[in-house]
């Protein structure tokens, strides 16, 4: 029986059982594809993170859902980096930074890692600004499946596609009322995605509870796996890329966008996501998502031996 090492993480969030859950599965190279969905479906999370190589500078992964393996995960990247600076993999430099690359196996990102005043790693991954477009979409039949009228969308944003690594449809809704009265068909709502090519349903308003917030989001994934998620880096990338391409969030005197968008509090997982901007010309020239991570479980998996390859 082979035993792995692996931990329980709640990112984007300070405390315990908020954010969303991420599992970071260590020493996993020799695990096959069969292995690590096996694994994931197993532990049920919204990511398990595979390390499947690590360097002073740079970590090799696979992030999986419960039912498919994702090209990008902000969530999965926030545990996975906080679990190898906690063992020791990863080492702060003298201005306590860490810069460091996730190398994926279909793309890589830059990672920067700074320690806040408590010595906790804030983790804040590189994002390619997404490409806008518009689906020819029937909102009515849209608002039905969220459980909405037509009177509950923002009459002044248009509903658009934000594609990255996800295609995230981007609804604006009014305001916190409206966003608290949602109550998706799941199963309509899933039919709903794959005939149209849509990975997550973004729906925000810019009305929040947090009085040092932006942004209140709930994000419907049940294309991929997860009906609600309580944090999304990637979501709120292109949801801070929205803002600026309509002008809703300005730049400041020194060219940077901060927005801090809260998650998760109707599914009682509160969280919190900052995006950083950096522009230049009018344009997006660096996108970044993140914050922290908790951990909340660690421990061993045991496994077949015949199931590393």
């Amino acid at each position: 029986m082979a035993r792995l090492p692996f931990a329980l993480y709640d990112a984007f969030s300070d405390t315990a059982f908020g954010g969303s859950q991420a599992v970071v599965v260590s020493c996993a190279a020799r695990l096959d594809a069969d292995a690590r969905r096996r694994i994931a479906r197993e532990l049920g999370a919204p990511a398990t993170g595979f390390v499947t190589a690590c360097g002073a500078d740079s970590i090799g992964a696979r992030f999986l859902s419960a039912v498919s393996e994702l090209p990008m995960c902000g969530h999965g990247t926030l545990g996975l980096m906080t679990r190898m600076v906690e063992l020791g993999v990863l080492s702060w430099n003298g201005d306590g930074r860490i810069d460091v690359e996730l190398c994926l196996p279909s793309a890589t990102a830059a990672v920067e890692i700074r320690r806040r005043g408590d010595g906790r790693p804030v983790v804040m991954l590189d994002i390619q600004p997404p490409r806008f477009s518009r689906k020819s979409l029937d909102p009515e039949e849209l608002a039905r499946l969220l459980g909405l009228g037509m009177e509950d969308y923002e009459p002044a944003w248009p509903m658009e596609t934000a594609s990255g690594d996800f295609v995230h449809l981007v609804v604006p809704v009014r305001d916190l009322a409206a966003m608290g009265r949602i109550g998706p068909d799941f199963g309509g709502l899933t039919r709903f995605c794959c005939e149209h090519g849509i990975d997550t349903v973004a729906t925000f308003c810019t009305e929040a509870e947090r009085p040092d917030h932006d942004l209140h989001v709930r994000d419907f994934c049940p294309a991929v796996g997860v009906p609600e998620s309580a944090a999304a880096g990637t979501t709120n990338g292109a949801l801070t890329s929205y803002l600026i391409r309509h002008g809703i969030q300005r730049e400041n005197s020194d060219g940077q966008i901060v927005v801090q968008a809260e998650q998760g509090h109707e599914i009682e997982r509160p969280s919190s996501i900052r995006s950083a901007v950096s522009m230049t010309a009018g344009t997006i020239a660096r996108l970044q998502v993140g914050g922290v991570a908790t951990k909340v479980l660690d421990g061993q998996l045991h496994v077949p031996d015949e199931t590393p390859g």
